[in-house]
């Protein structure tokens, strides 16, 4: 990595200023309190879940509300909310929101080595905050997307140390409280990390099964939630939905053929991805990158499909910035963001029933972007050891070593769990 003073790598690498963190504050201090004054029961999105565990208490089905996506043991998970009075949940849903959200960045800077007093590390959450729409969304509805904004950056921080199985169960925890990150289990593939996979698979599977024991209604999820999931025929939601086989449609594009042309895209991206994975490149680029691949492949086809689920991939590639072969340094990448900029009004896009015109503008490029690094981008890299701003010792040196012997595992040279 470039670290010196002719490249912009070193400049974000050095110490912030104690100012830059006085504003960072200001921003996600005033974000959250705004939050607690206009929304009840944490968020929109948040009281969805509460009420479905509420329902679950008071003898009813969770899935009786045909907006309840989540498997059954995200309704034992949200219990502890259900339990606790509305005035507290007002206060602590966007706090804990904004506070993941934080703690997902963080993960996504030391998985690149990049320091957290670093001048990114406090430009970078600024820049969200303020600058990206979907990151006050989220916070405002509390919505559960923010588990695997920070499952995702966790689970790769601990597989770029050779910790796959511990990895695995952090995926398979996130997804057993929302299956937003199930398409990780691609990246356990490509990694031939049997043990990690089962985890991934197993976690969410037994605890979901066991959930649903104690429901009233114990395959609610697989007559109710999974052909809700499958047609998409919601007339509310579909107005908010940013993948192709849902925006298409809006244009007068067959269904069918929207539906085929997504599926298309995802298997590319999906390809994409894995090409990505077998190519050359520092292992924390290569960890992030094919993950977004893989990820904005299903936001591609998935239903939904909303603009706060680009969080879950925009940390792990904005903290790569520091890296000369990152797609965060591609202008498509930056142009696909412009539609998200807060404040602007975009002419006959204003309303929010039209947003998703908007938000398919920025996933499709992203997706593109992403793909097209994931093949073309990445050629003719190096393993780079050192760490942003830190020396380059002979540890680093034998971790790089390993990584360009054996890339499939990212870390044969390091002991996994």
């Amino acid at each position: 990595m470039v670290t010196g003073k002719s490249d912009i790598s070193g400049w974000l690498v050095r110490p912030a200023s104690g100012w830059l963190w006085v504003g960072l504050a200001a921003v996600l201090g005033a974000l959250t309190v705004h939050t607690v004054l206009v929304t009840s029961d944490g968020g929109m999105d948040n009281a969805i879940v509460v009420d479905a565990a509420r329902t679950w208490l008071d003898g009813g089905s969770p899935y009786d509300d045909r907006h309840f996506l989540y498997f059954p043991s995200a309704v034992m998970a949200a219990v502890p909310q259900a339990l606790l009075p509305r005035s507290v949940l007002d206060v602590l849903v966007p706090v804990a929101v904004t506070v993941s959200l934080a703690l997902g960045w963080a993960c996504a800077l030391r998985l690149h080595r990049v320091p957290l007093h670093s001048r990114l590390a406090a430009l970078g959450l600024l820049g969200l905050a303020a600058g990206f729409a979907p990151f006050g969304q989220l916070v405002r509805l509390g919505n559960w997307t923010v588990t695997a904004v920070l499952a995702l950056p966790l689970c790769l921080l601990l597989a770029s140390r050779g910790r796959w199985v511990v990895a695995g169960a952090v995926i398979g925890v996130a997804v057993a409280v929302k299956p937003l990150l199930a398409p990780m289990v691609l990246l356990f593939l490509f990694a031939r990390r049997w043990g990690a996979l089962a985890v991934v698979v197993l976690v969410p599977a037994v605890s979901s099964v066991v959930a649903a024991l104690f429901l009233p209604d114990p395959t609610g999820f697989l007559t109710r939630t999974l052909p809700f999931l499958l047609n998409g025929d919601d007339a509310f939601l579909r107005l908010y939905e940013a993948g192709p086989a849902a925006v298409l449609p809006r244009l007068g594009v067959p269904e069918a053929l929207a539906t085929s042309l997504a599926l298309l895209a995802a298997a590319v991206g999906v390809l994409c991805a894995y090409r990505r994975w077998r190519g050359p490149g520092p292992a924390p680029l290569r960890l992030a990158e094919t993950s977004a691949g893989l990820m904005l492949s299903a936001f591609l086809v998935s239903r939904p499909s909303y603009n706060h689920y680009l969080l879950v991939v925009l940390p792990l590639l904005i903290a790569g910035l520091p890296y000369a072969g990152s797609v965060a340094r591609r202008p498509l990448f930056w142009l696909a963001l412009v539609p998200q900029l807060p404040g602007v009004t975009w002419p006959w896009l204003e309303s929010g029933k039209r947003r998703a015109f908007r938000d398919a503008f920025t996933l499709c490029v992203l997706a593109g972007t992403v793909a097209y690094h994931c093949v073309r981008g990445a050629r003719g890299e190096e393993d780079d050891p050192e760490e942003p701003g830190g020396p380059r010792g002979r540890r680093g040196w034998r971790r790089a070593r390993g990584a360009r012997e054996a890339p499939e595992g990212l870390g044969t040279a390091v002991e996994s769990v």
